[in-house]
């Protein structure tokens, strides 16, 4: 495998041209390809059981479907980056089936259980809220094009998933104790998808991502993008949250502090006691939550009876 020089892959990125081939990746581009285009695979994998989990309390048998139609484009998505991951050279099938539970890369959030479709809904309506901003942002202004076109449908599916959770939410909050079983379920997932977004711009140790173009916006630019949107709509539920729109500043201010400590068991943020170090939560989210094991055995479980069976 012939690789390009860092210098040629600099005057490449200066000229405005899309990064296309191996042969015109450094190493360490390359290497950062892989590790961003990971993690939306493995966040998109986890999705499908993490959604499924939830999905089962479905209230009616067309809203199951709907469910399921967005586990499908879920699993879809991720078949794309890990197809994009195997023409770089990455066993694919490795990945998904050799890595160990707690070795794989998505937001801490998919550790959590859905336990009810209010969750579900809600998750769609935030979580997949930031899963169209990231990927949109690639979308937009990414510079590696077999990414960026495949990128074209993802976009779009995205969309409709977290329009799939805004319908659903207003929906129940026109039911006798909708509104508060949303409020619930916002008071704890919402803090947990400002977070989704990654370490503040200040303390982000590596810049390769914006460096070489991989995404056009920095950690704190996307949970701004994120807050833009999700922000008024939760207002217009006349749901409480944690934050509101500065004027004198033109961006977002969260009303809690952040980061601070979570209780993934009781789903409970502990703002009482104040803003904790970006260290421990690295250390929570290196330490996975209450369902990596069960989602990550969910995708791995046919592989393994296969493989039990034909060693039989």
């Amino acid at each position: 495998m012939n690789l390009a020089s860092e210098q040629a892959l600099q005057q490449r990125l200066k000229e405005g041209k899309l990064v296309e081939t191996l042969e015109q990746m450094s190493p360490q581009y390359l290497e950062g390809i892989k590790r961003i285009l990971t993690v939306s695979a493995d966040t998109e994998l986890i999705s499908a059981p993490a959604y499924y989990y939830a999905a089962q309390h479905a209230p009616s048998l067309n809203a199951f479907v709907s469910a399921m139609s967005i586990i499908q484009d879920e699993l879809g998505h991720a078949h794309i980056a890990y197809r994009i991951l195997e023409d770089l050279g990455v066993d694919k099938e490795e990945l998904i089936y050799g890595r160990k539970p707690e070795e794989f890369k998505y937001p801490y959030a998919f550790d959590v259980p859905l336990d009810s479709w209010v969750e579900l809904v809600v998750a769609n309506a935030m979580y997949d809220r930031a899963g169209f901003v990231l990927l949109g942002d690639v979308f937009k202004h990414g510079k590696f094009g077999p990414w960026r076109r495949a990128l074209a449908k993802v976009d779009k599916e995205e969309n409709f998933h977290l329009r799939h959770g805004e319908m659903w939410m207003r929906k129940i909050n026109e039911q006798t104790g909708g509104h508060d079983l949303l409020q619930k379920a916002v008071d704890w997932m919402f803090p947990l998808t400002v977070e989704w977004f990654g370490l503040p711009d200040d303390l982000k140790r590596h810049t390769v991502q914006l460096d070489y173009g991989f995404k056009g916006s920095s950690n704190d630019q996307l949970r701004q993008i994120w807050m833009s949107t999700a922000v008024p709509f939760l207002q217009e539920l006349q749901l409480d949250i944690p934050a509101h729109y500065d004027e004198q500043q033109g961006k977002y201010i969260l009303d809690f502090p952040f980061p601070c400590r979570f209780n993934s068991d009781e789903k409970r943020w502990y703002f009482e006691e104040g803003e904790i170090s970006w260290q421990d939560v690295l250390e929570r989210w290196k330490g996975r939550g209450p369902k990596n094991l069960e989602f990550v055995d969910a995708i791995q479980r046919g592989k393994k009876e296969l493989n039990s069976m034909l060693a039989a």
